[in-house]
């Protein structure tokens, strides 16, 4: 499956517990990435000091959903689950 253009869910919903430029605390559950740009891309795409946590991330299905809402409700629920 291909990233949705512009959904950005999982730089939103999942807290990382790794530093990200600008972020060197990492980020908590619930807020956006601030790499996270206007469009709902990642600023760090392809960059090496992109998170491995990141740039692991694959887009599925049963994440994602059919829309960037479900995307954020089925990792927001990953989230608590794993907490």
């Amino acid at each position: 499956m291909e990233c949705r253009s512009g959904c950005g869910a999982c730089c939103i919903a999942p807290s990382i517990n790794v530093p990200i430029p600008g972020m060197p605390e990492g980020k908590p559950a619930g807020v956006a990435c601030v790499q996270l740009d206007d469009a709902g891309l990642c600023r760090l795409f392809g960059d090496p000091s992109r998170p491995e946590v990141c740039a692991a991330f694959s887009a599925e299905q049963s994440v994602c959903g059919e829309n960037r809402q479900q995307a954020l409700e089925n990792l927001i629920e990953l989230e608590q689950l794993t907490s």
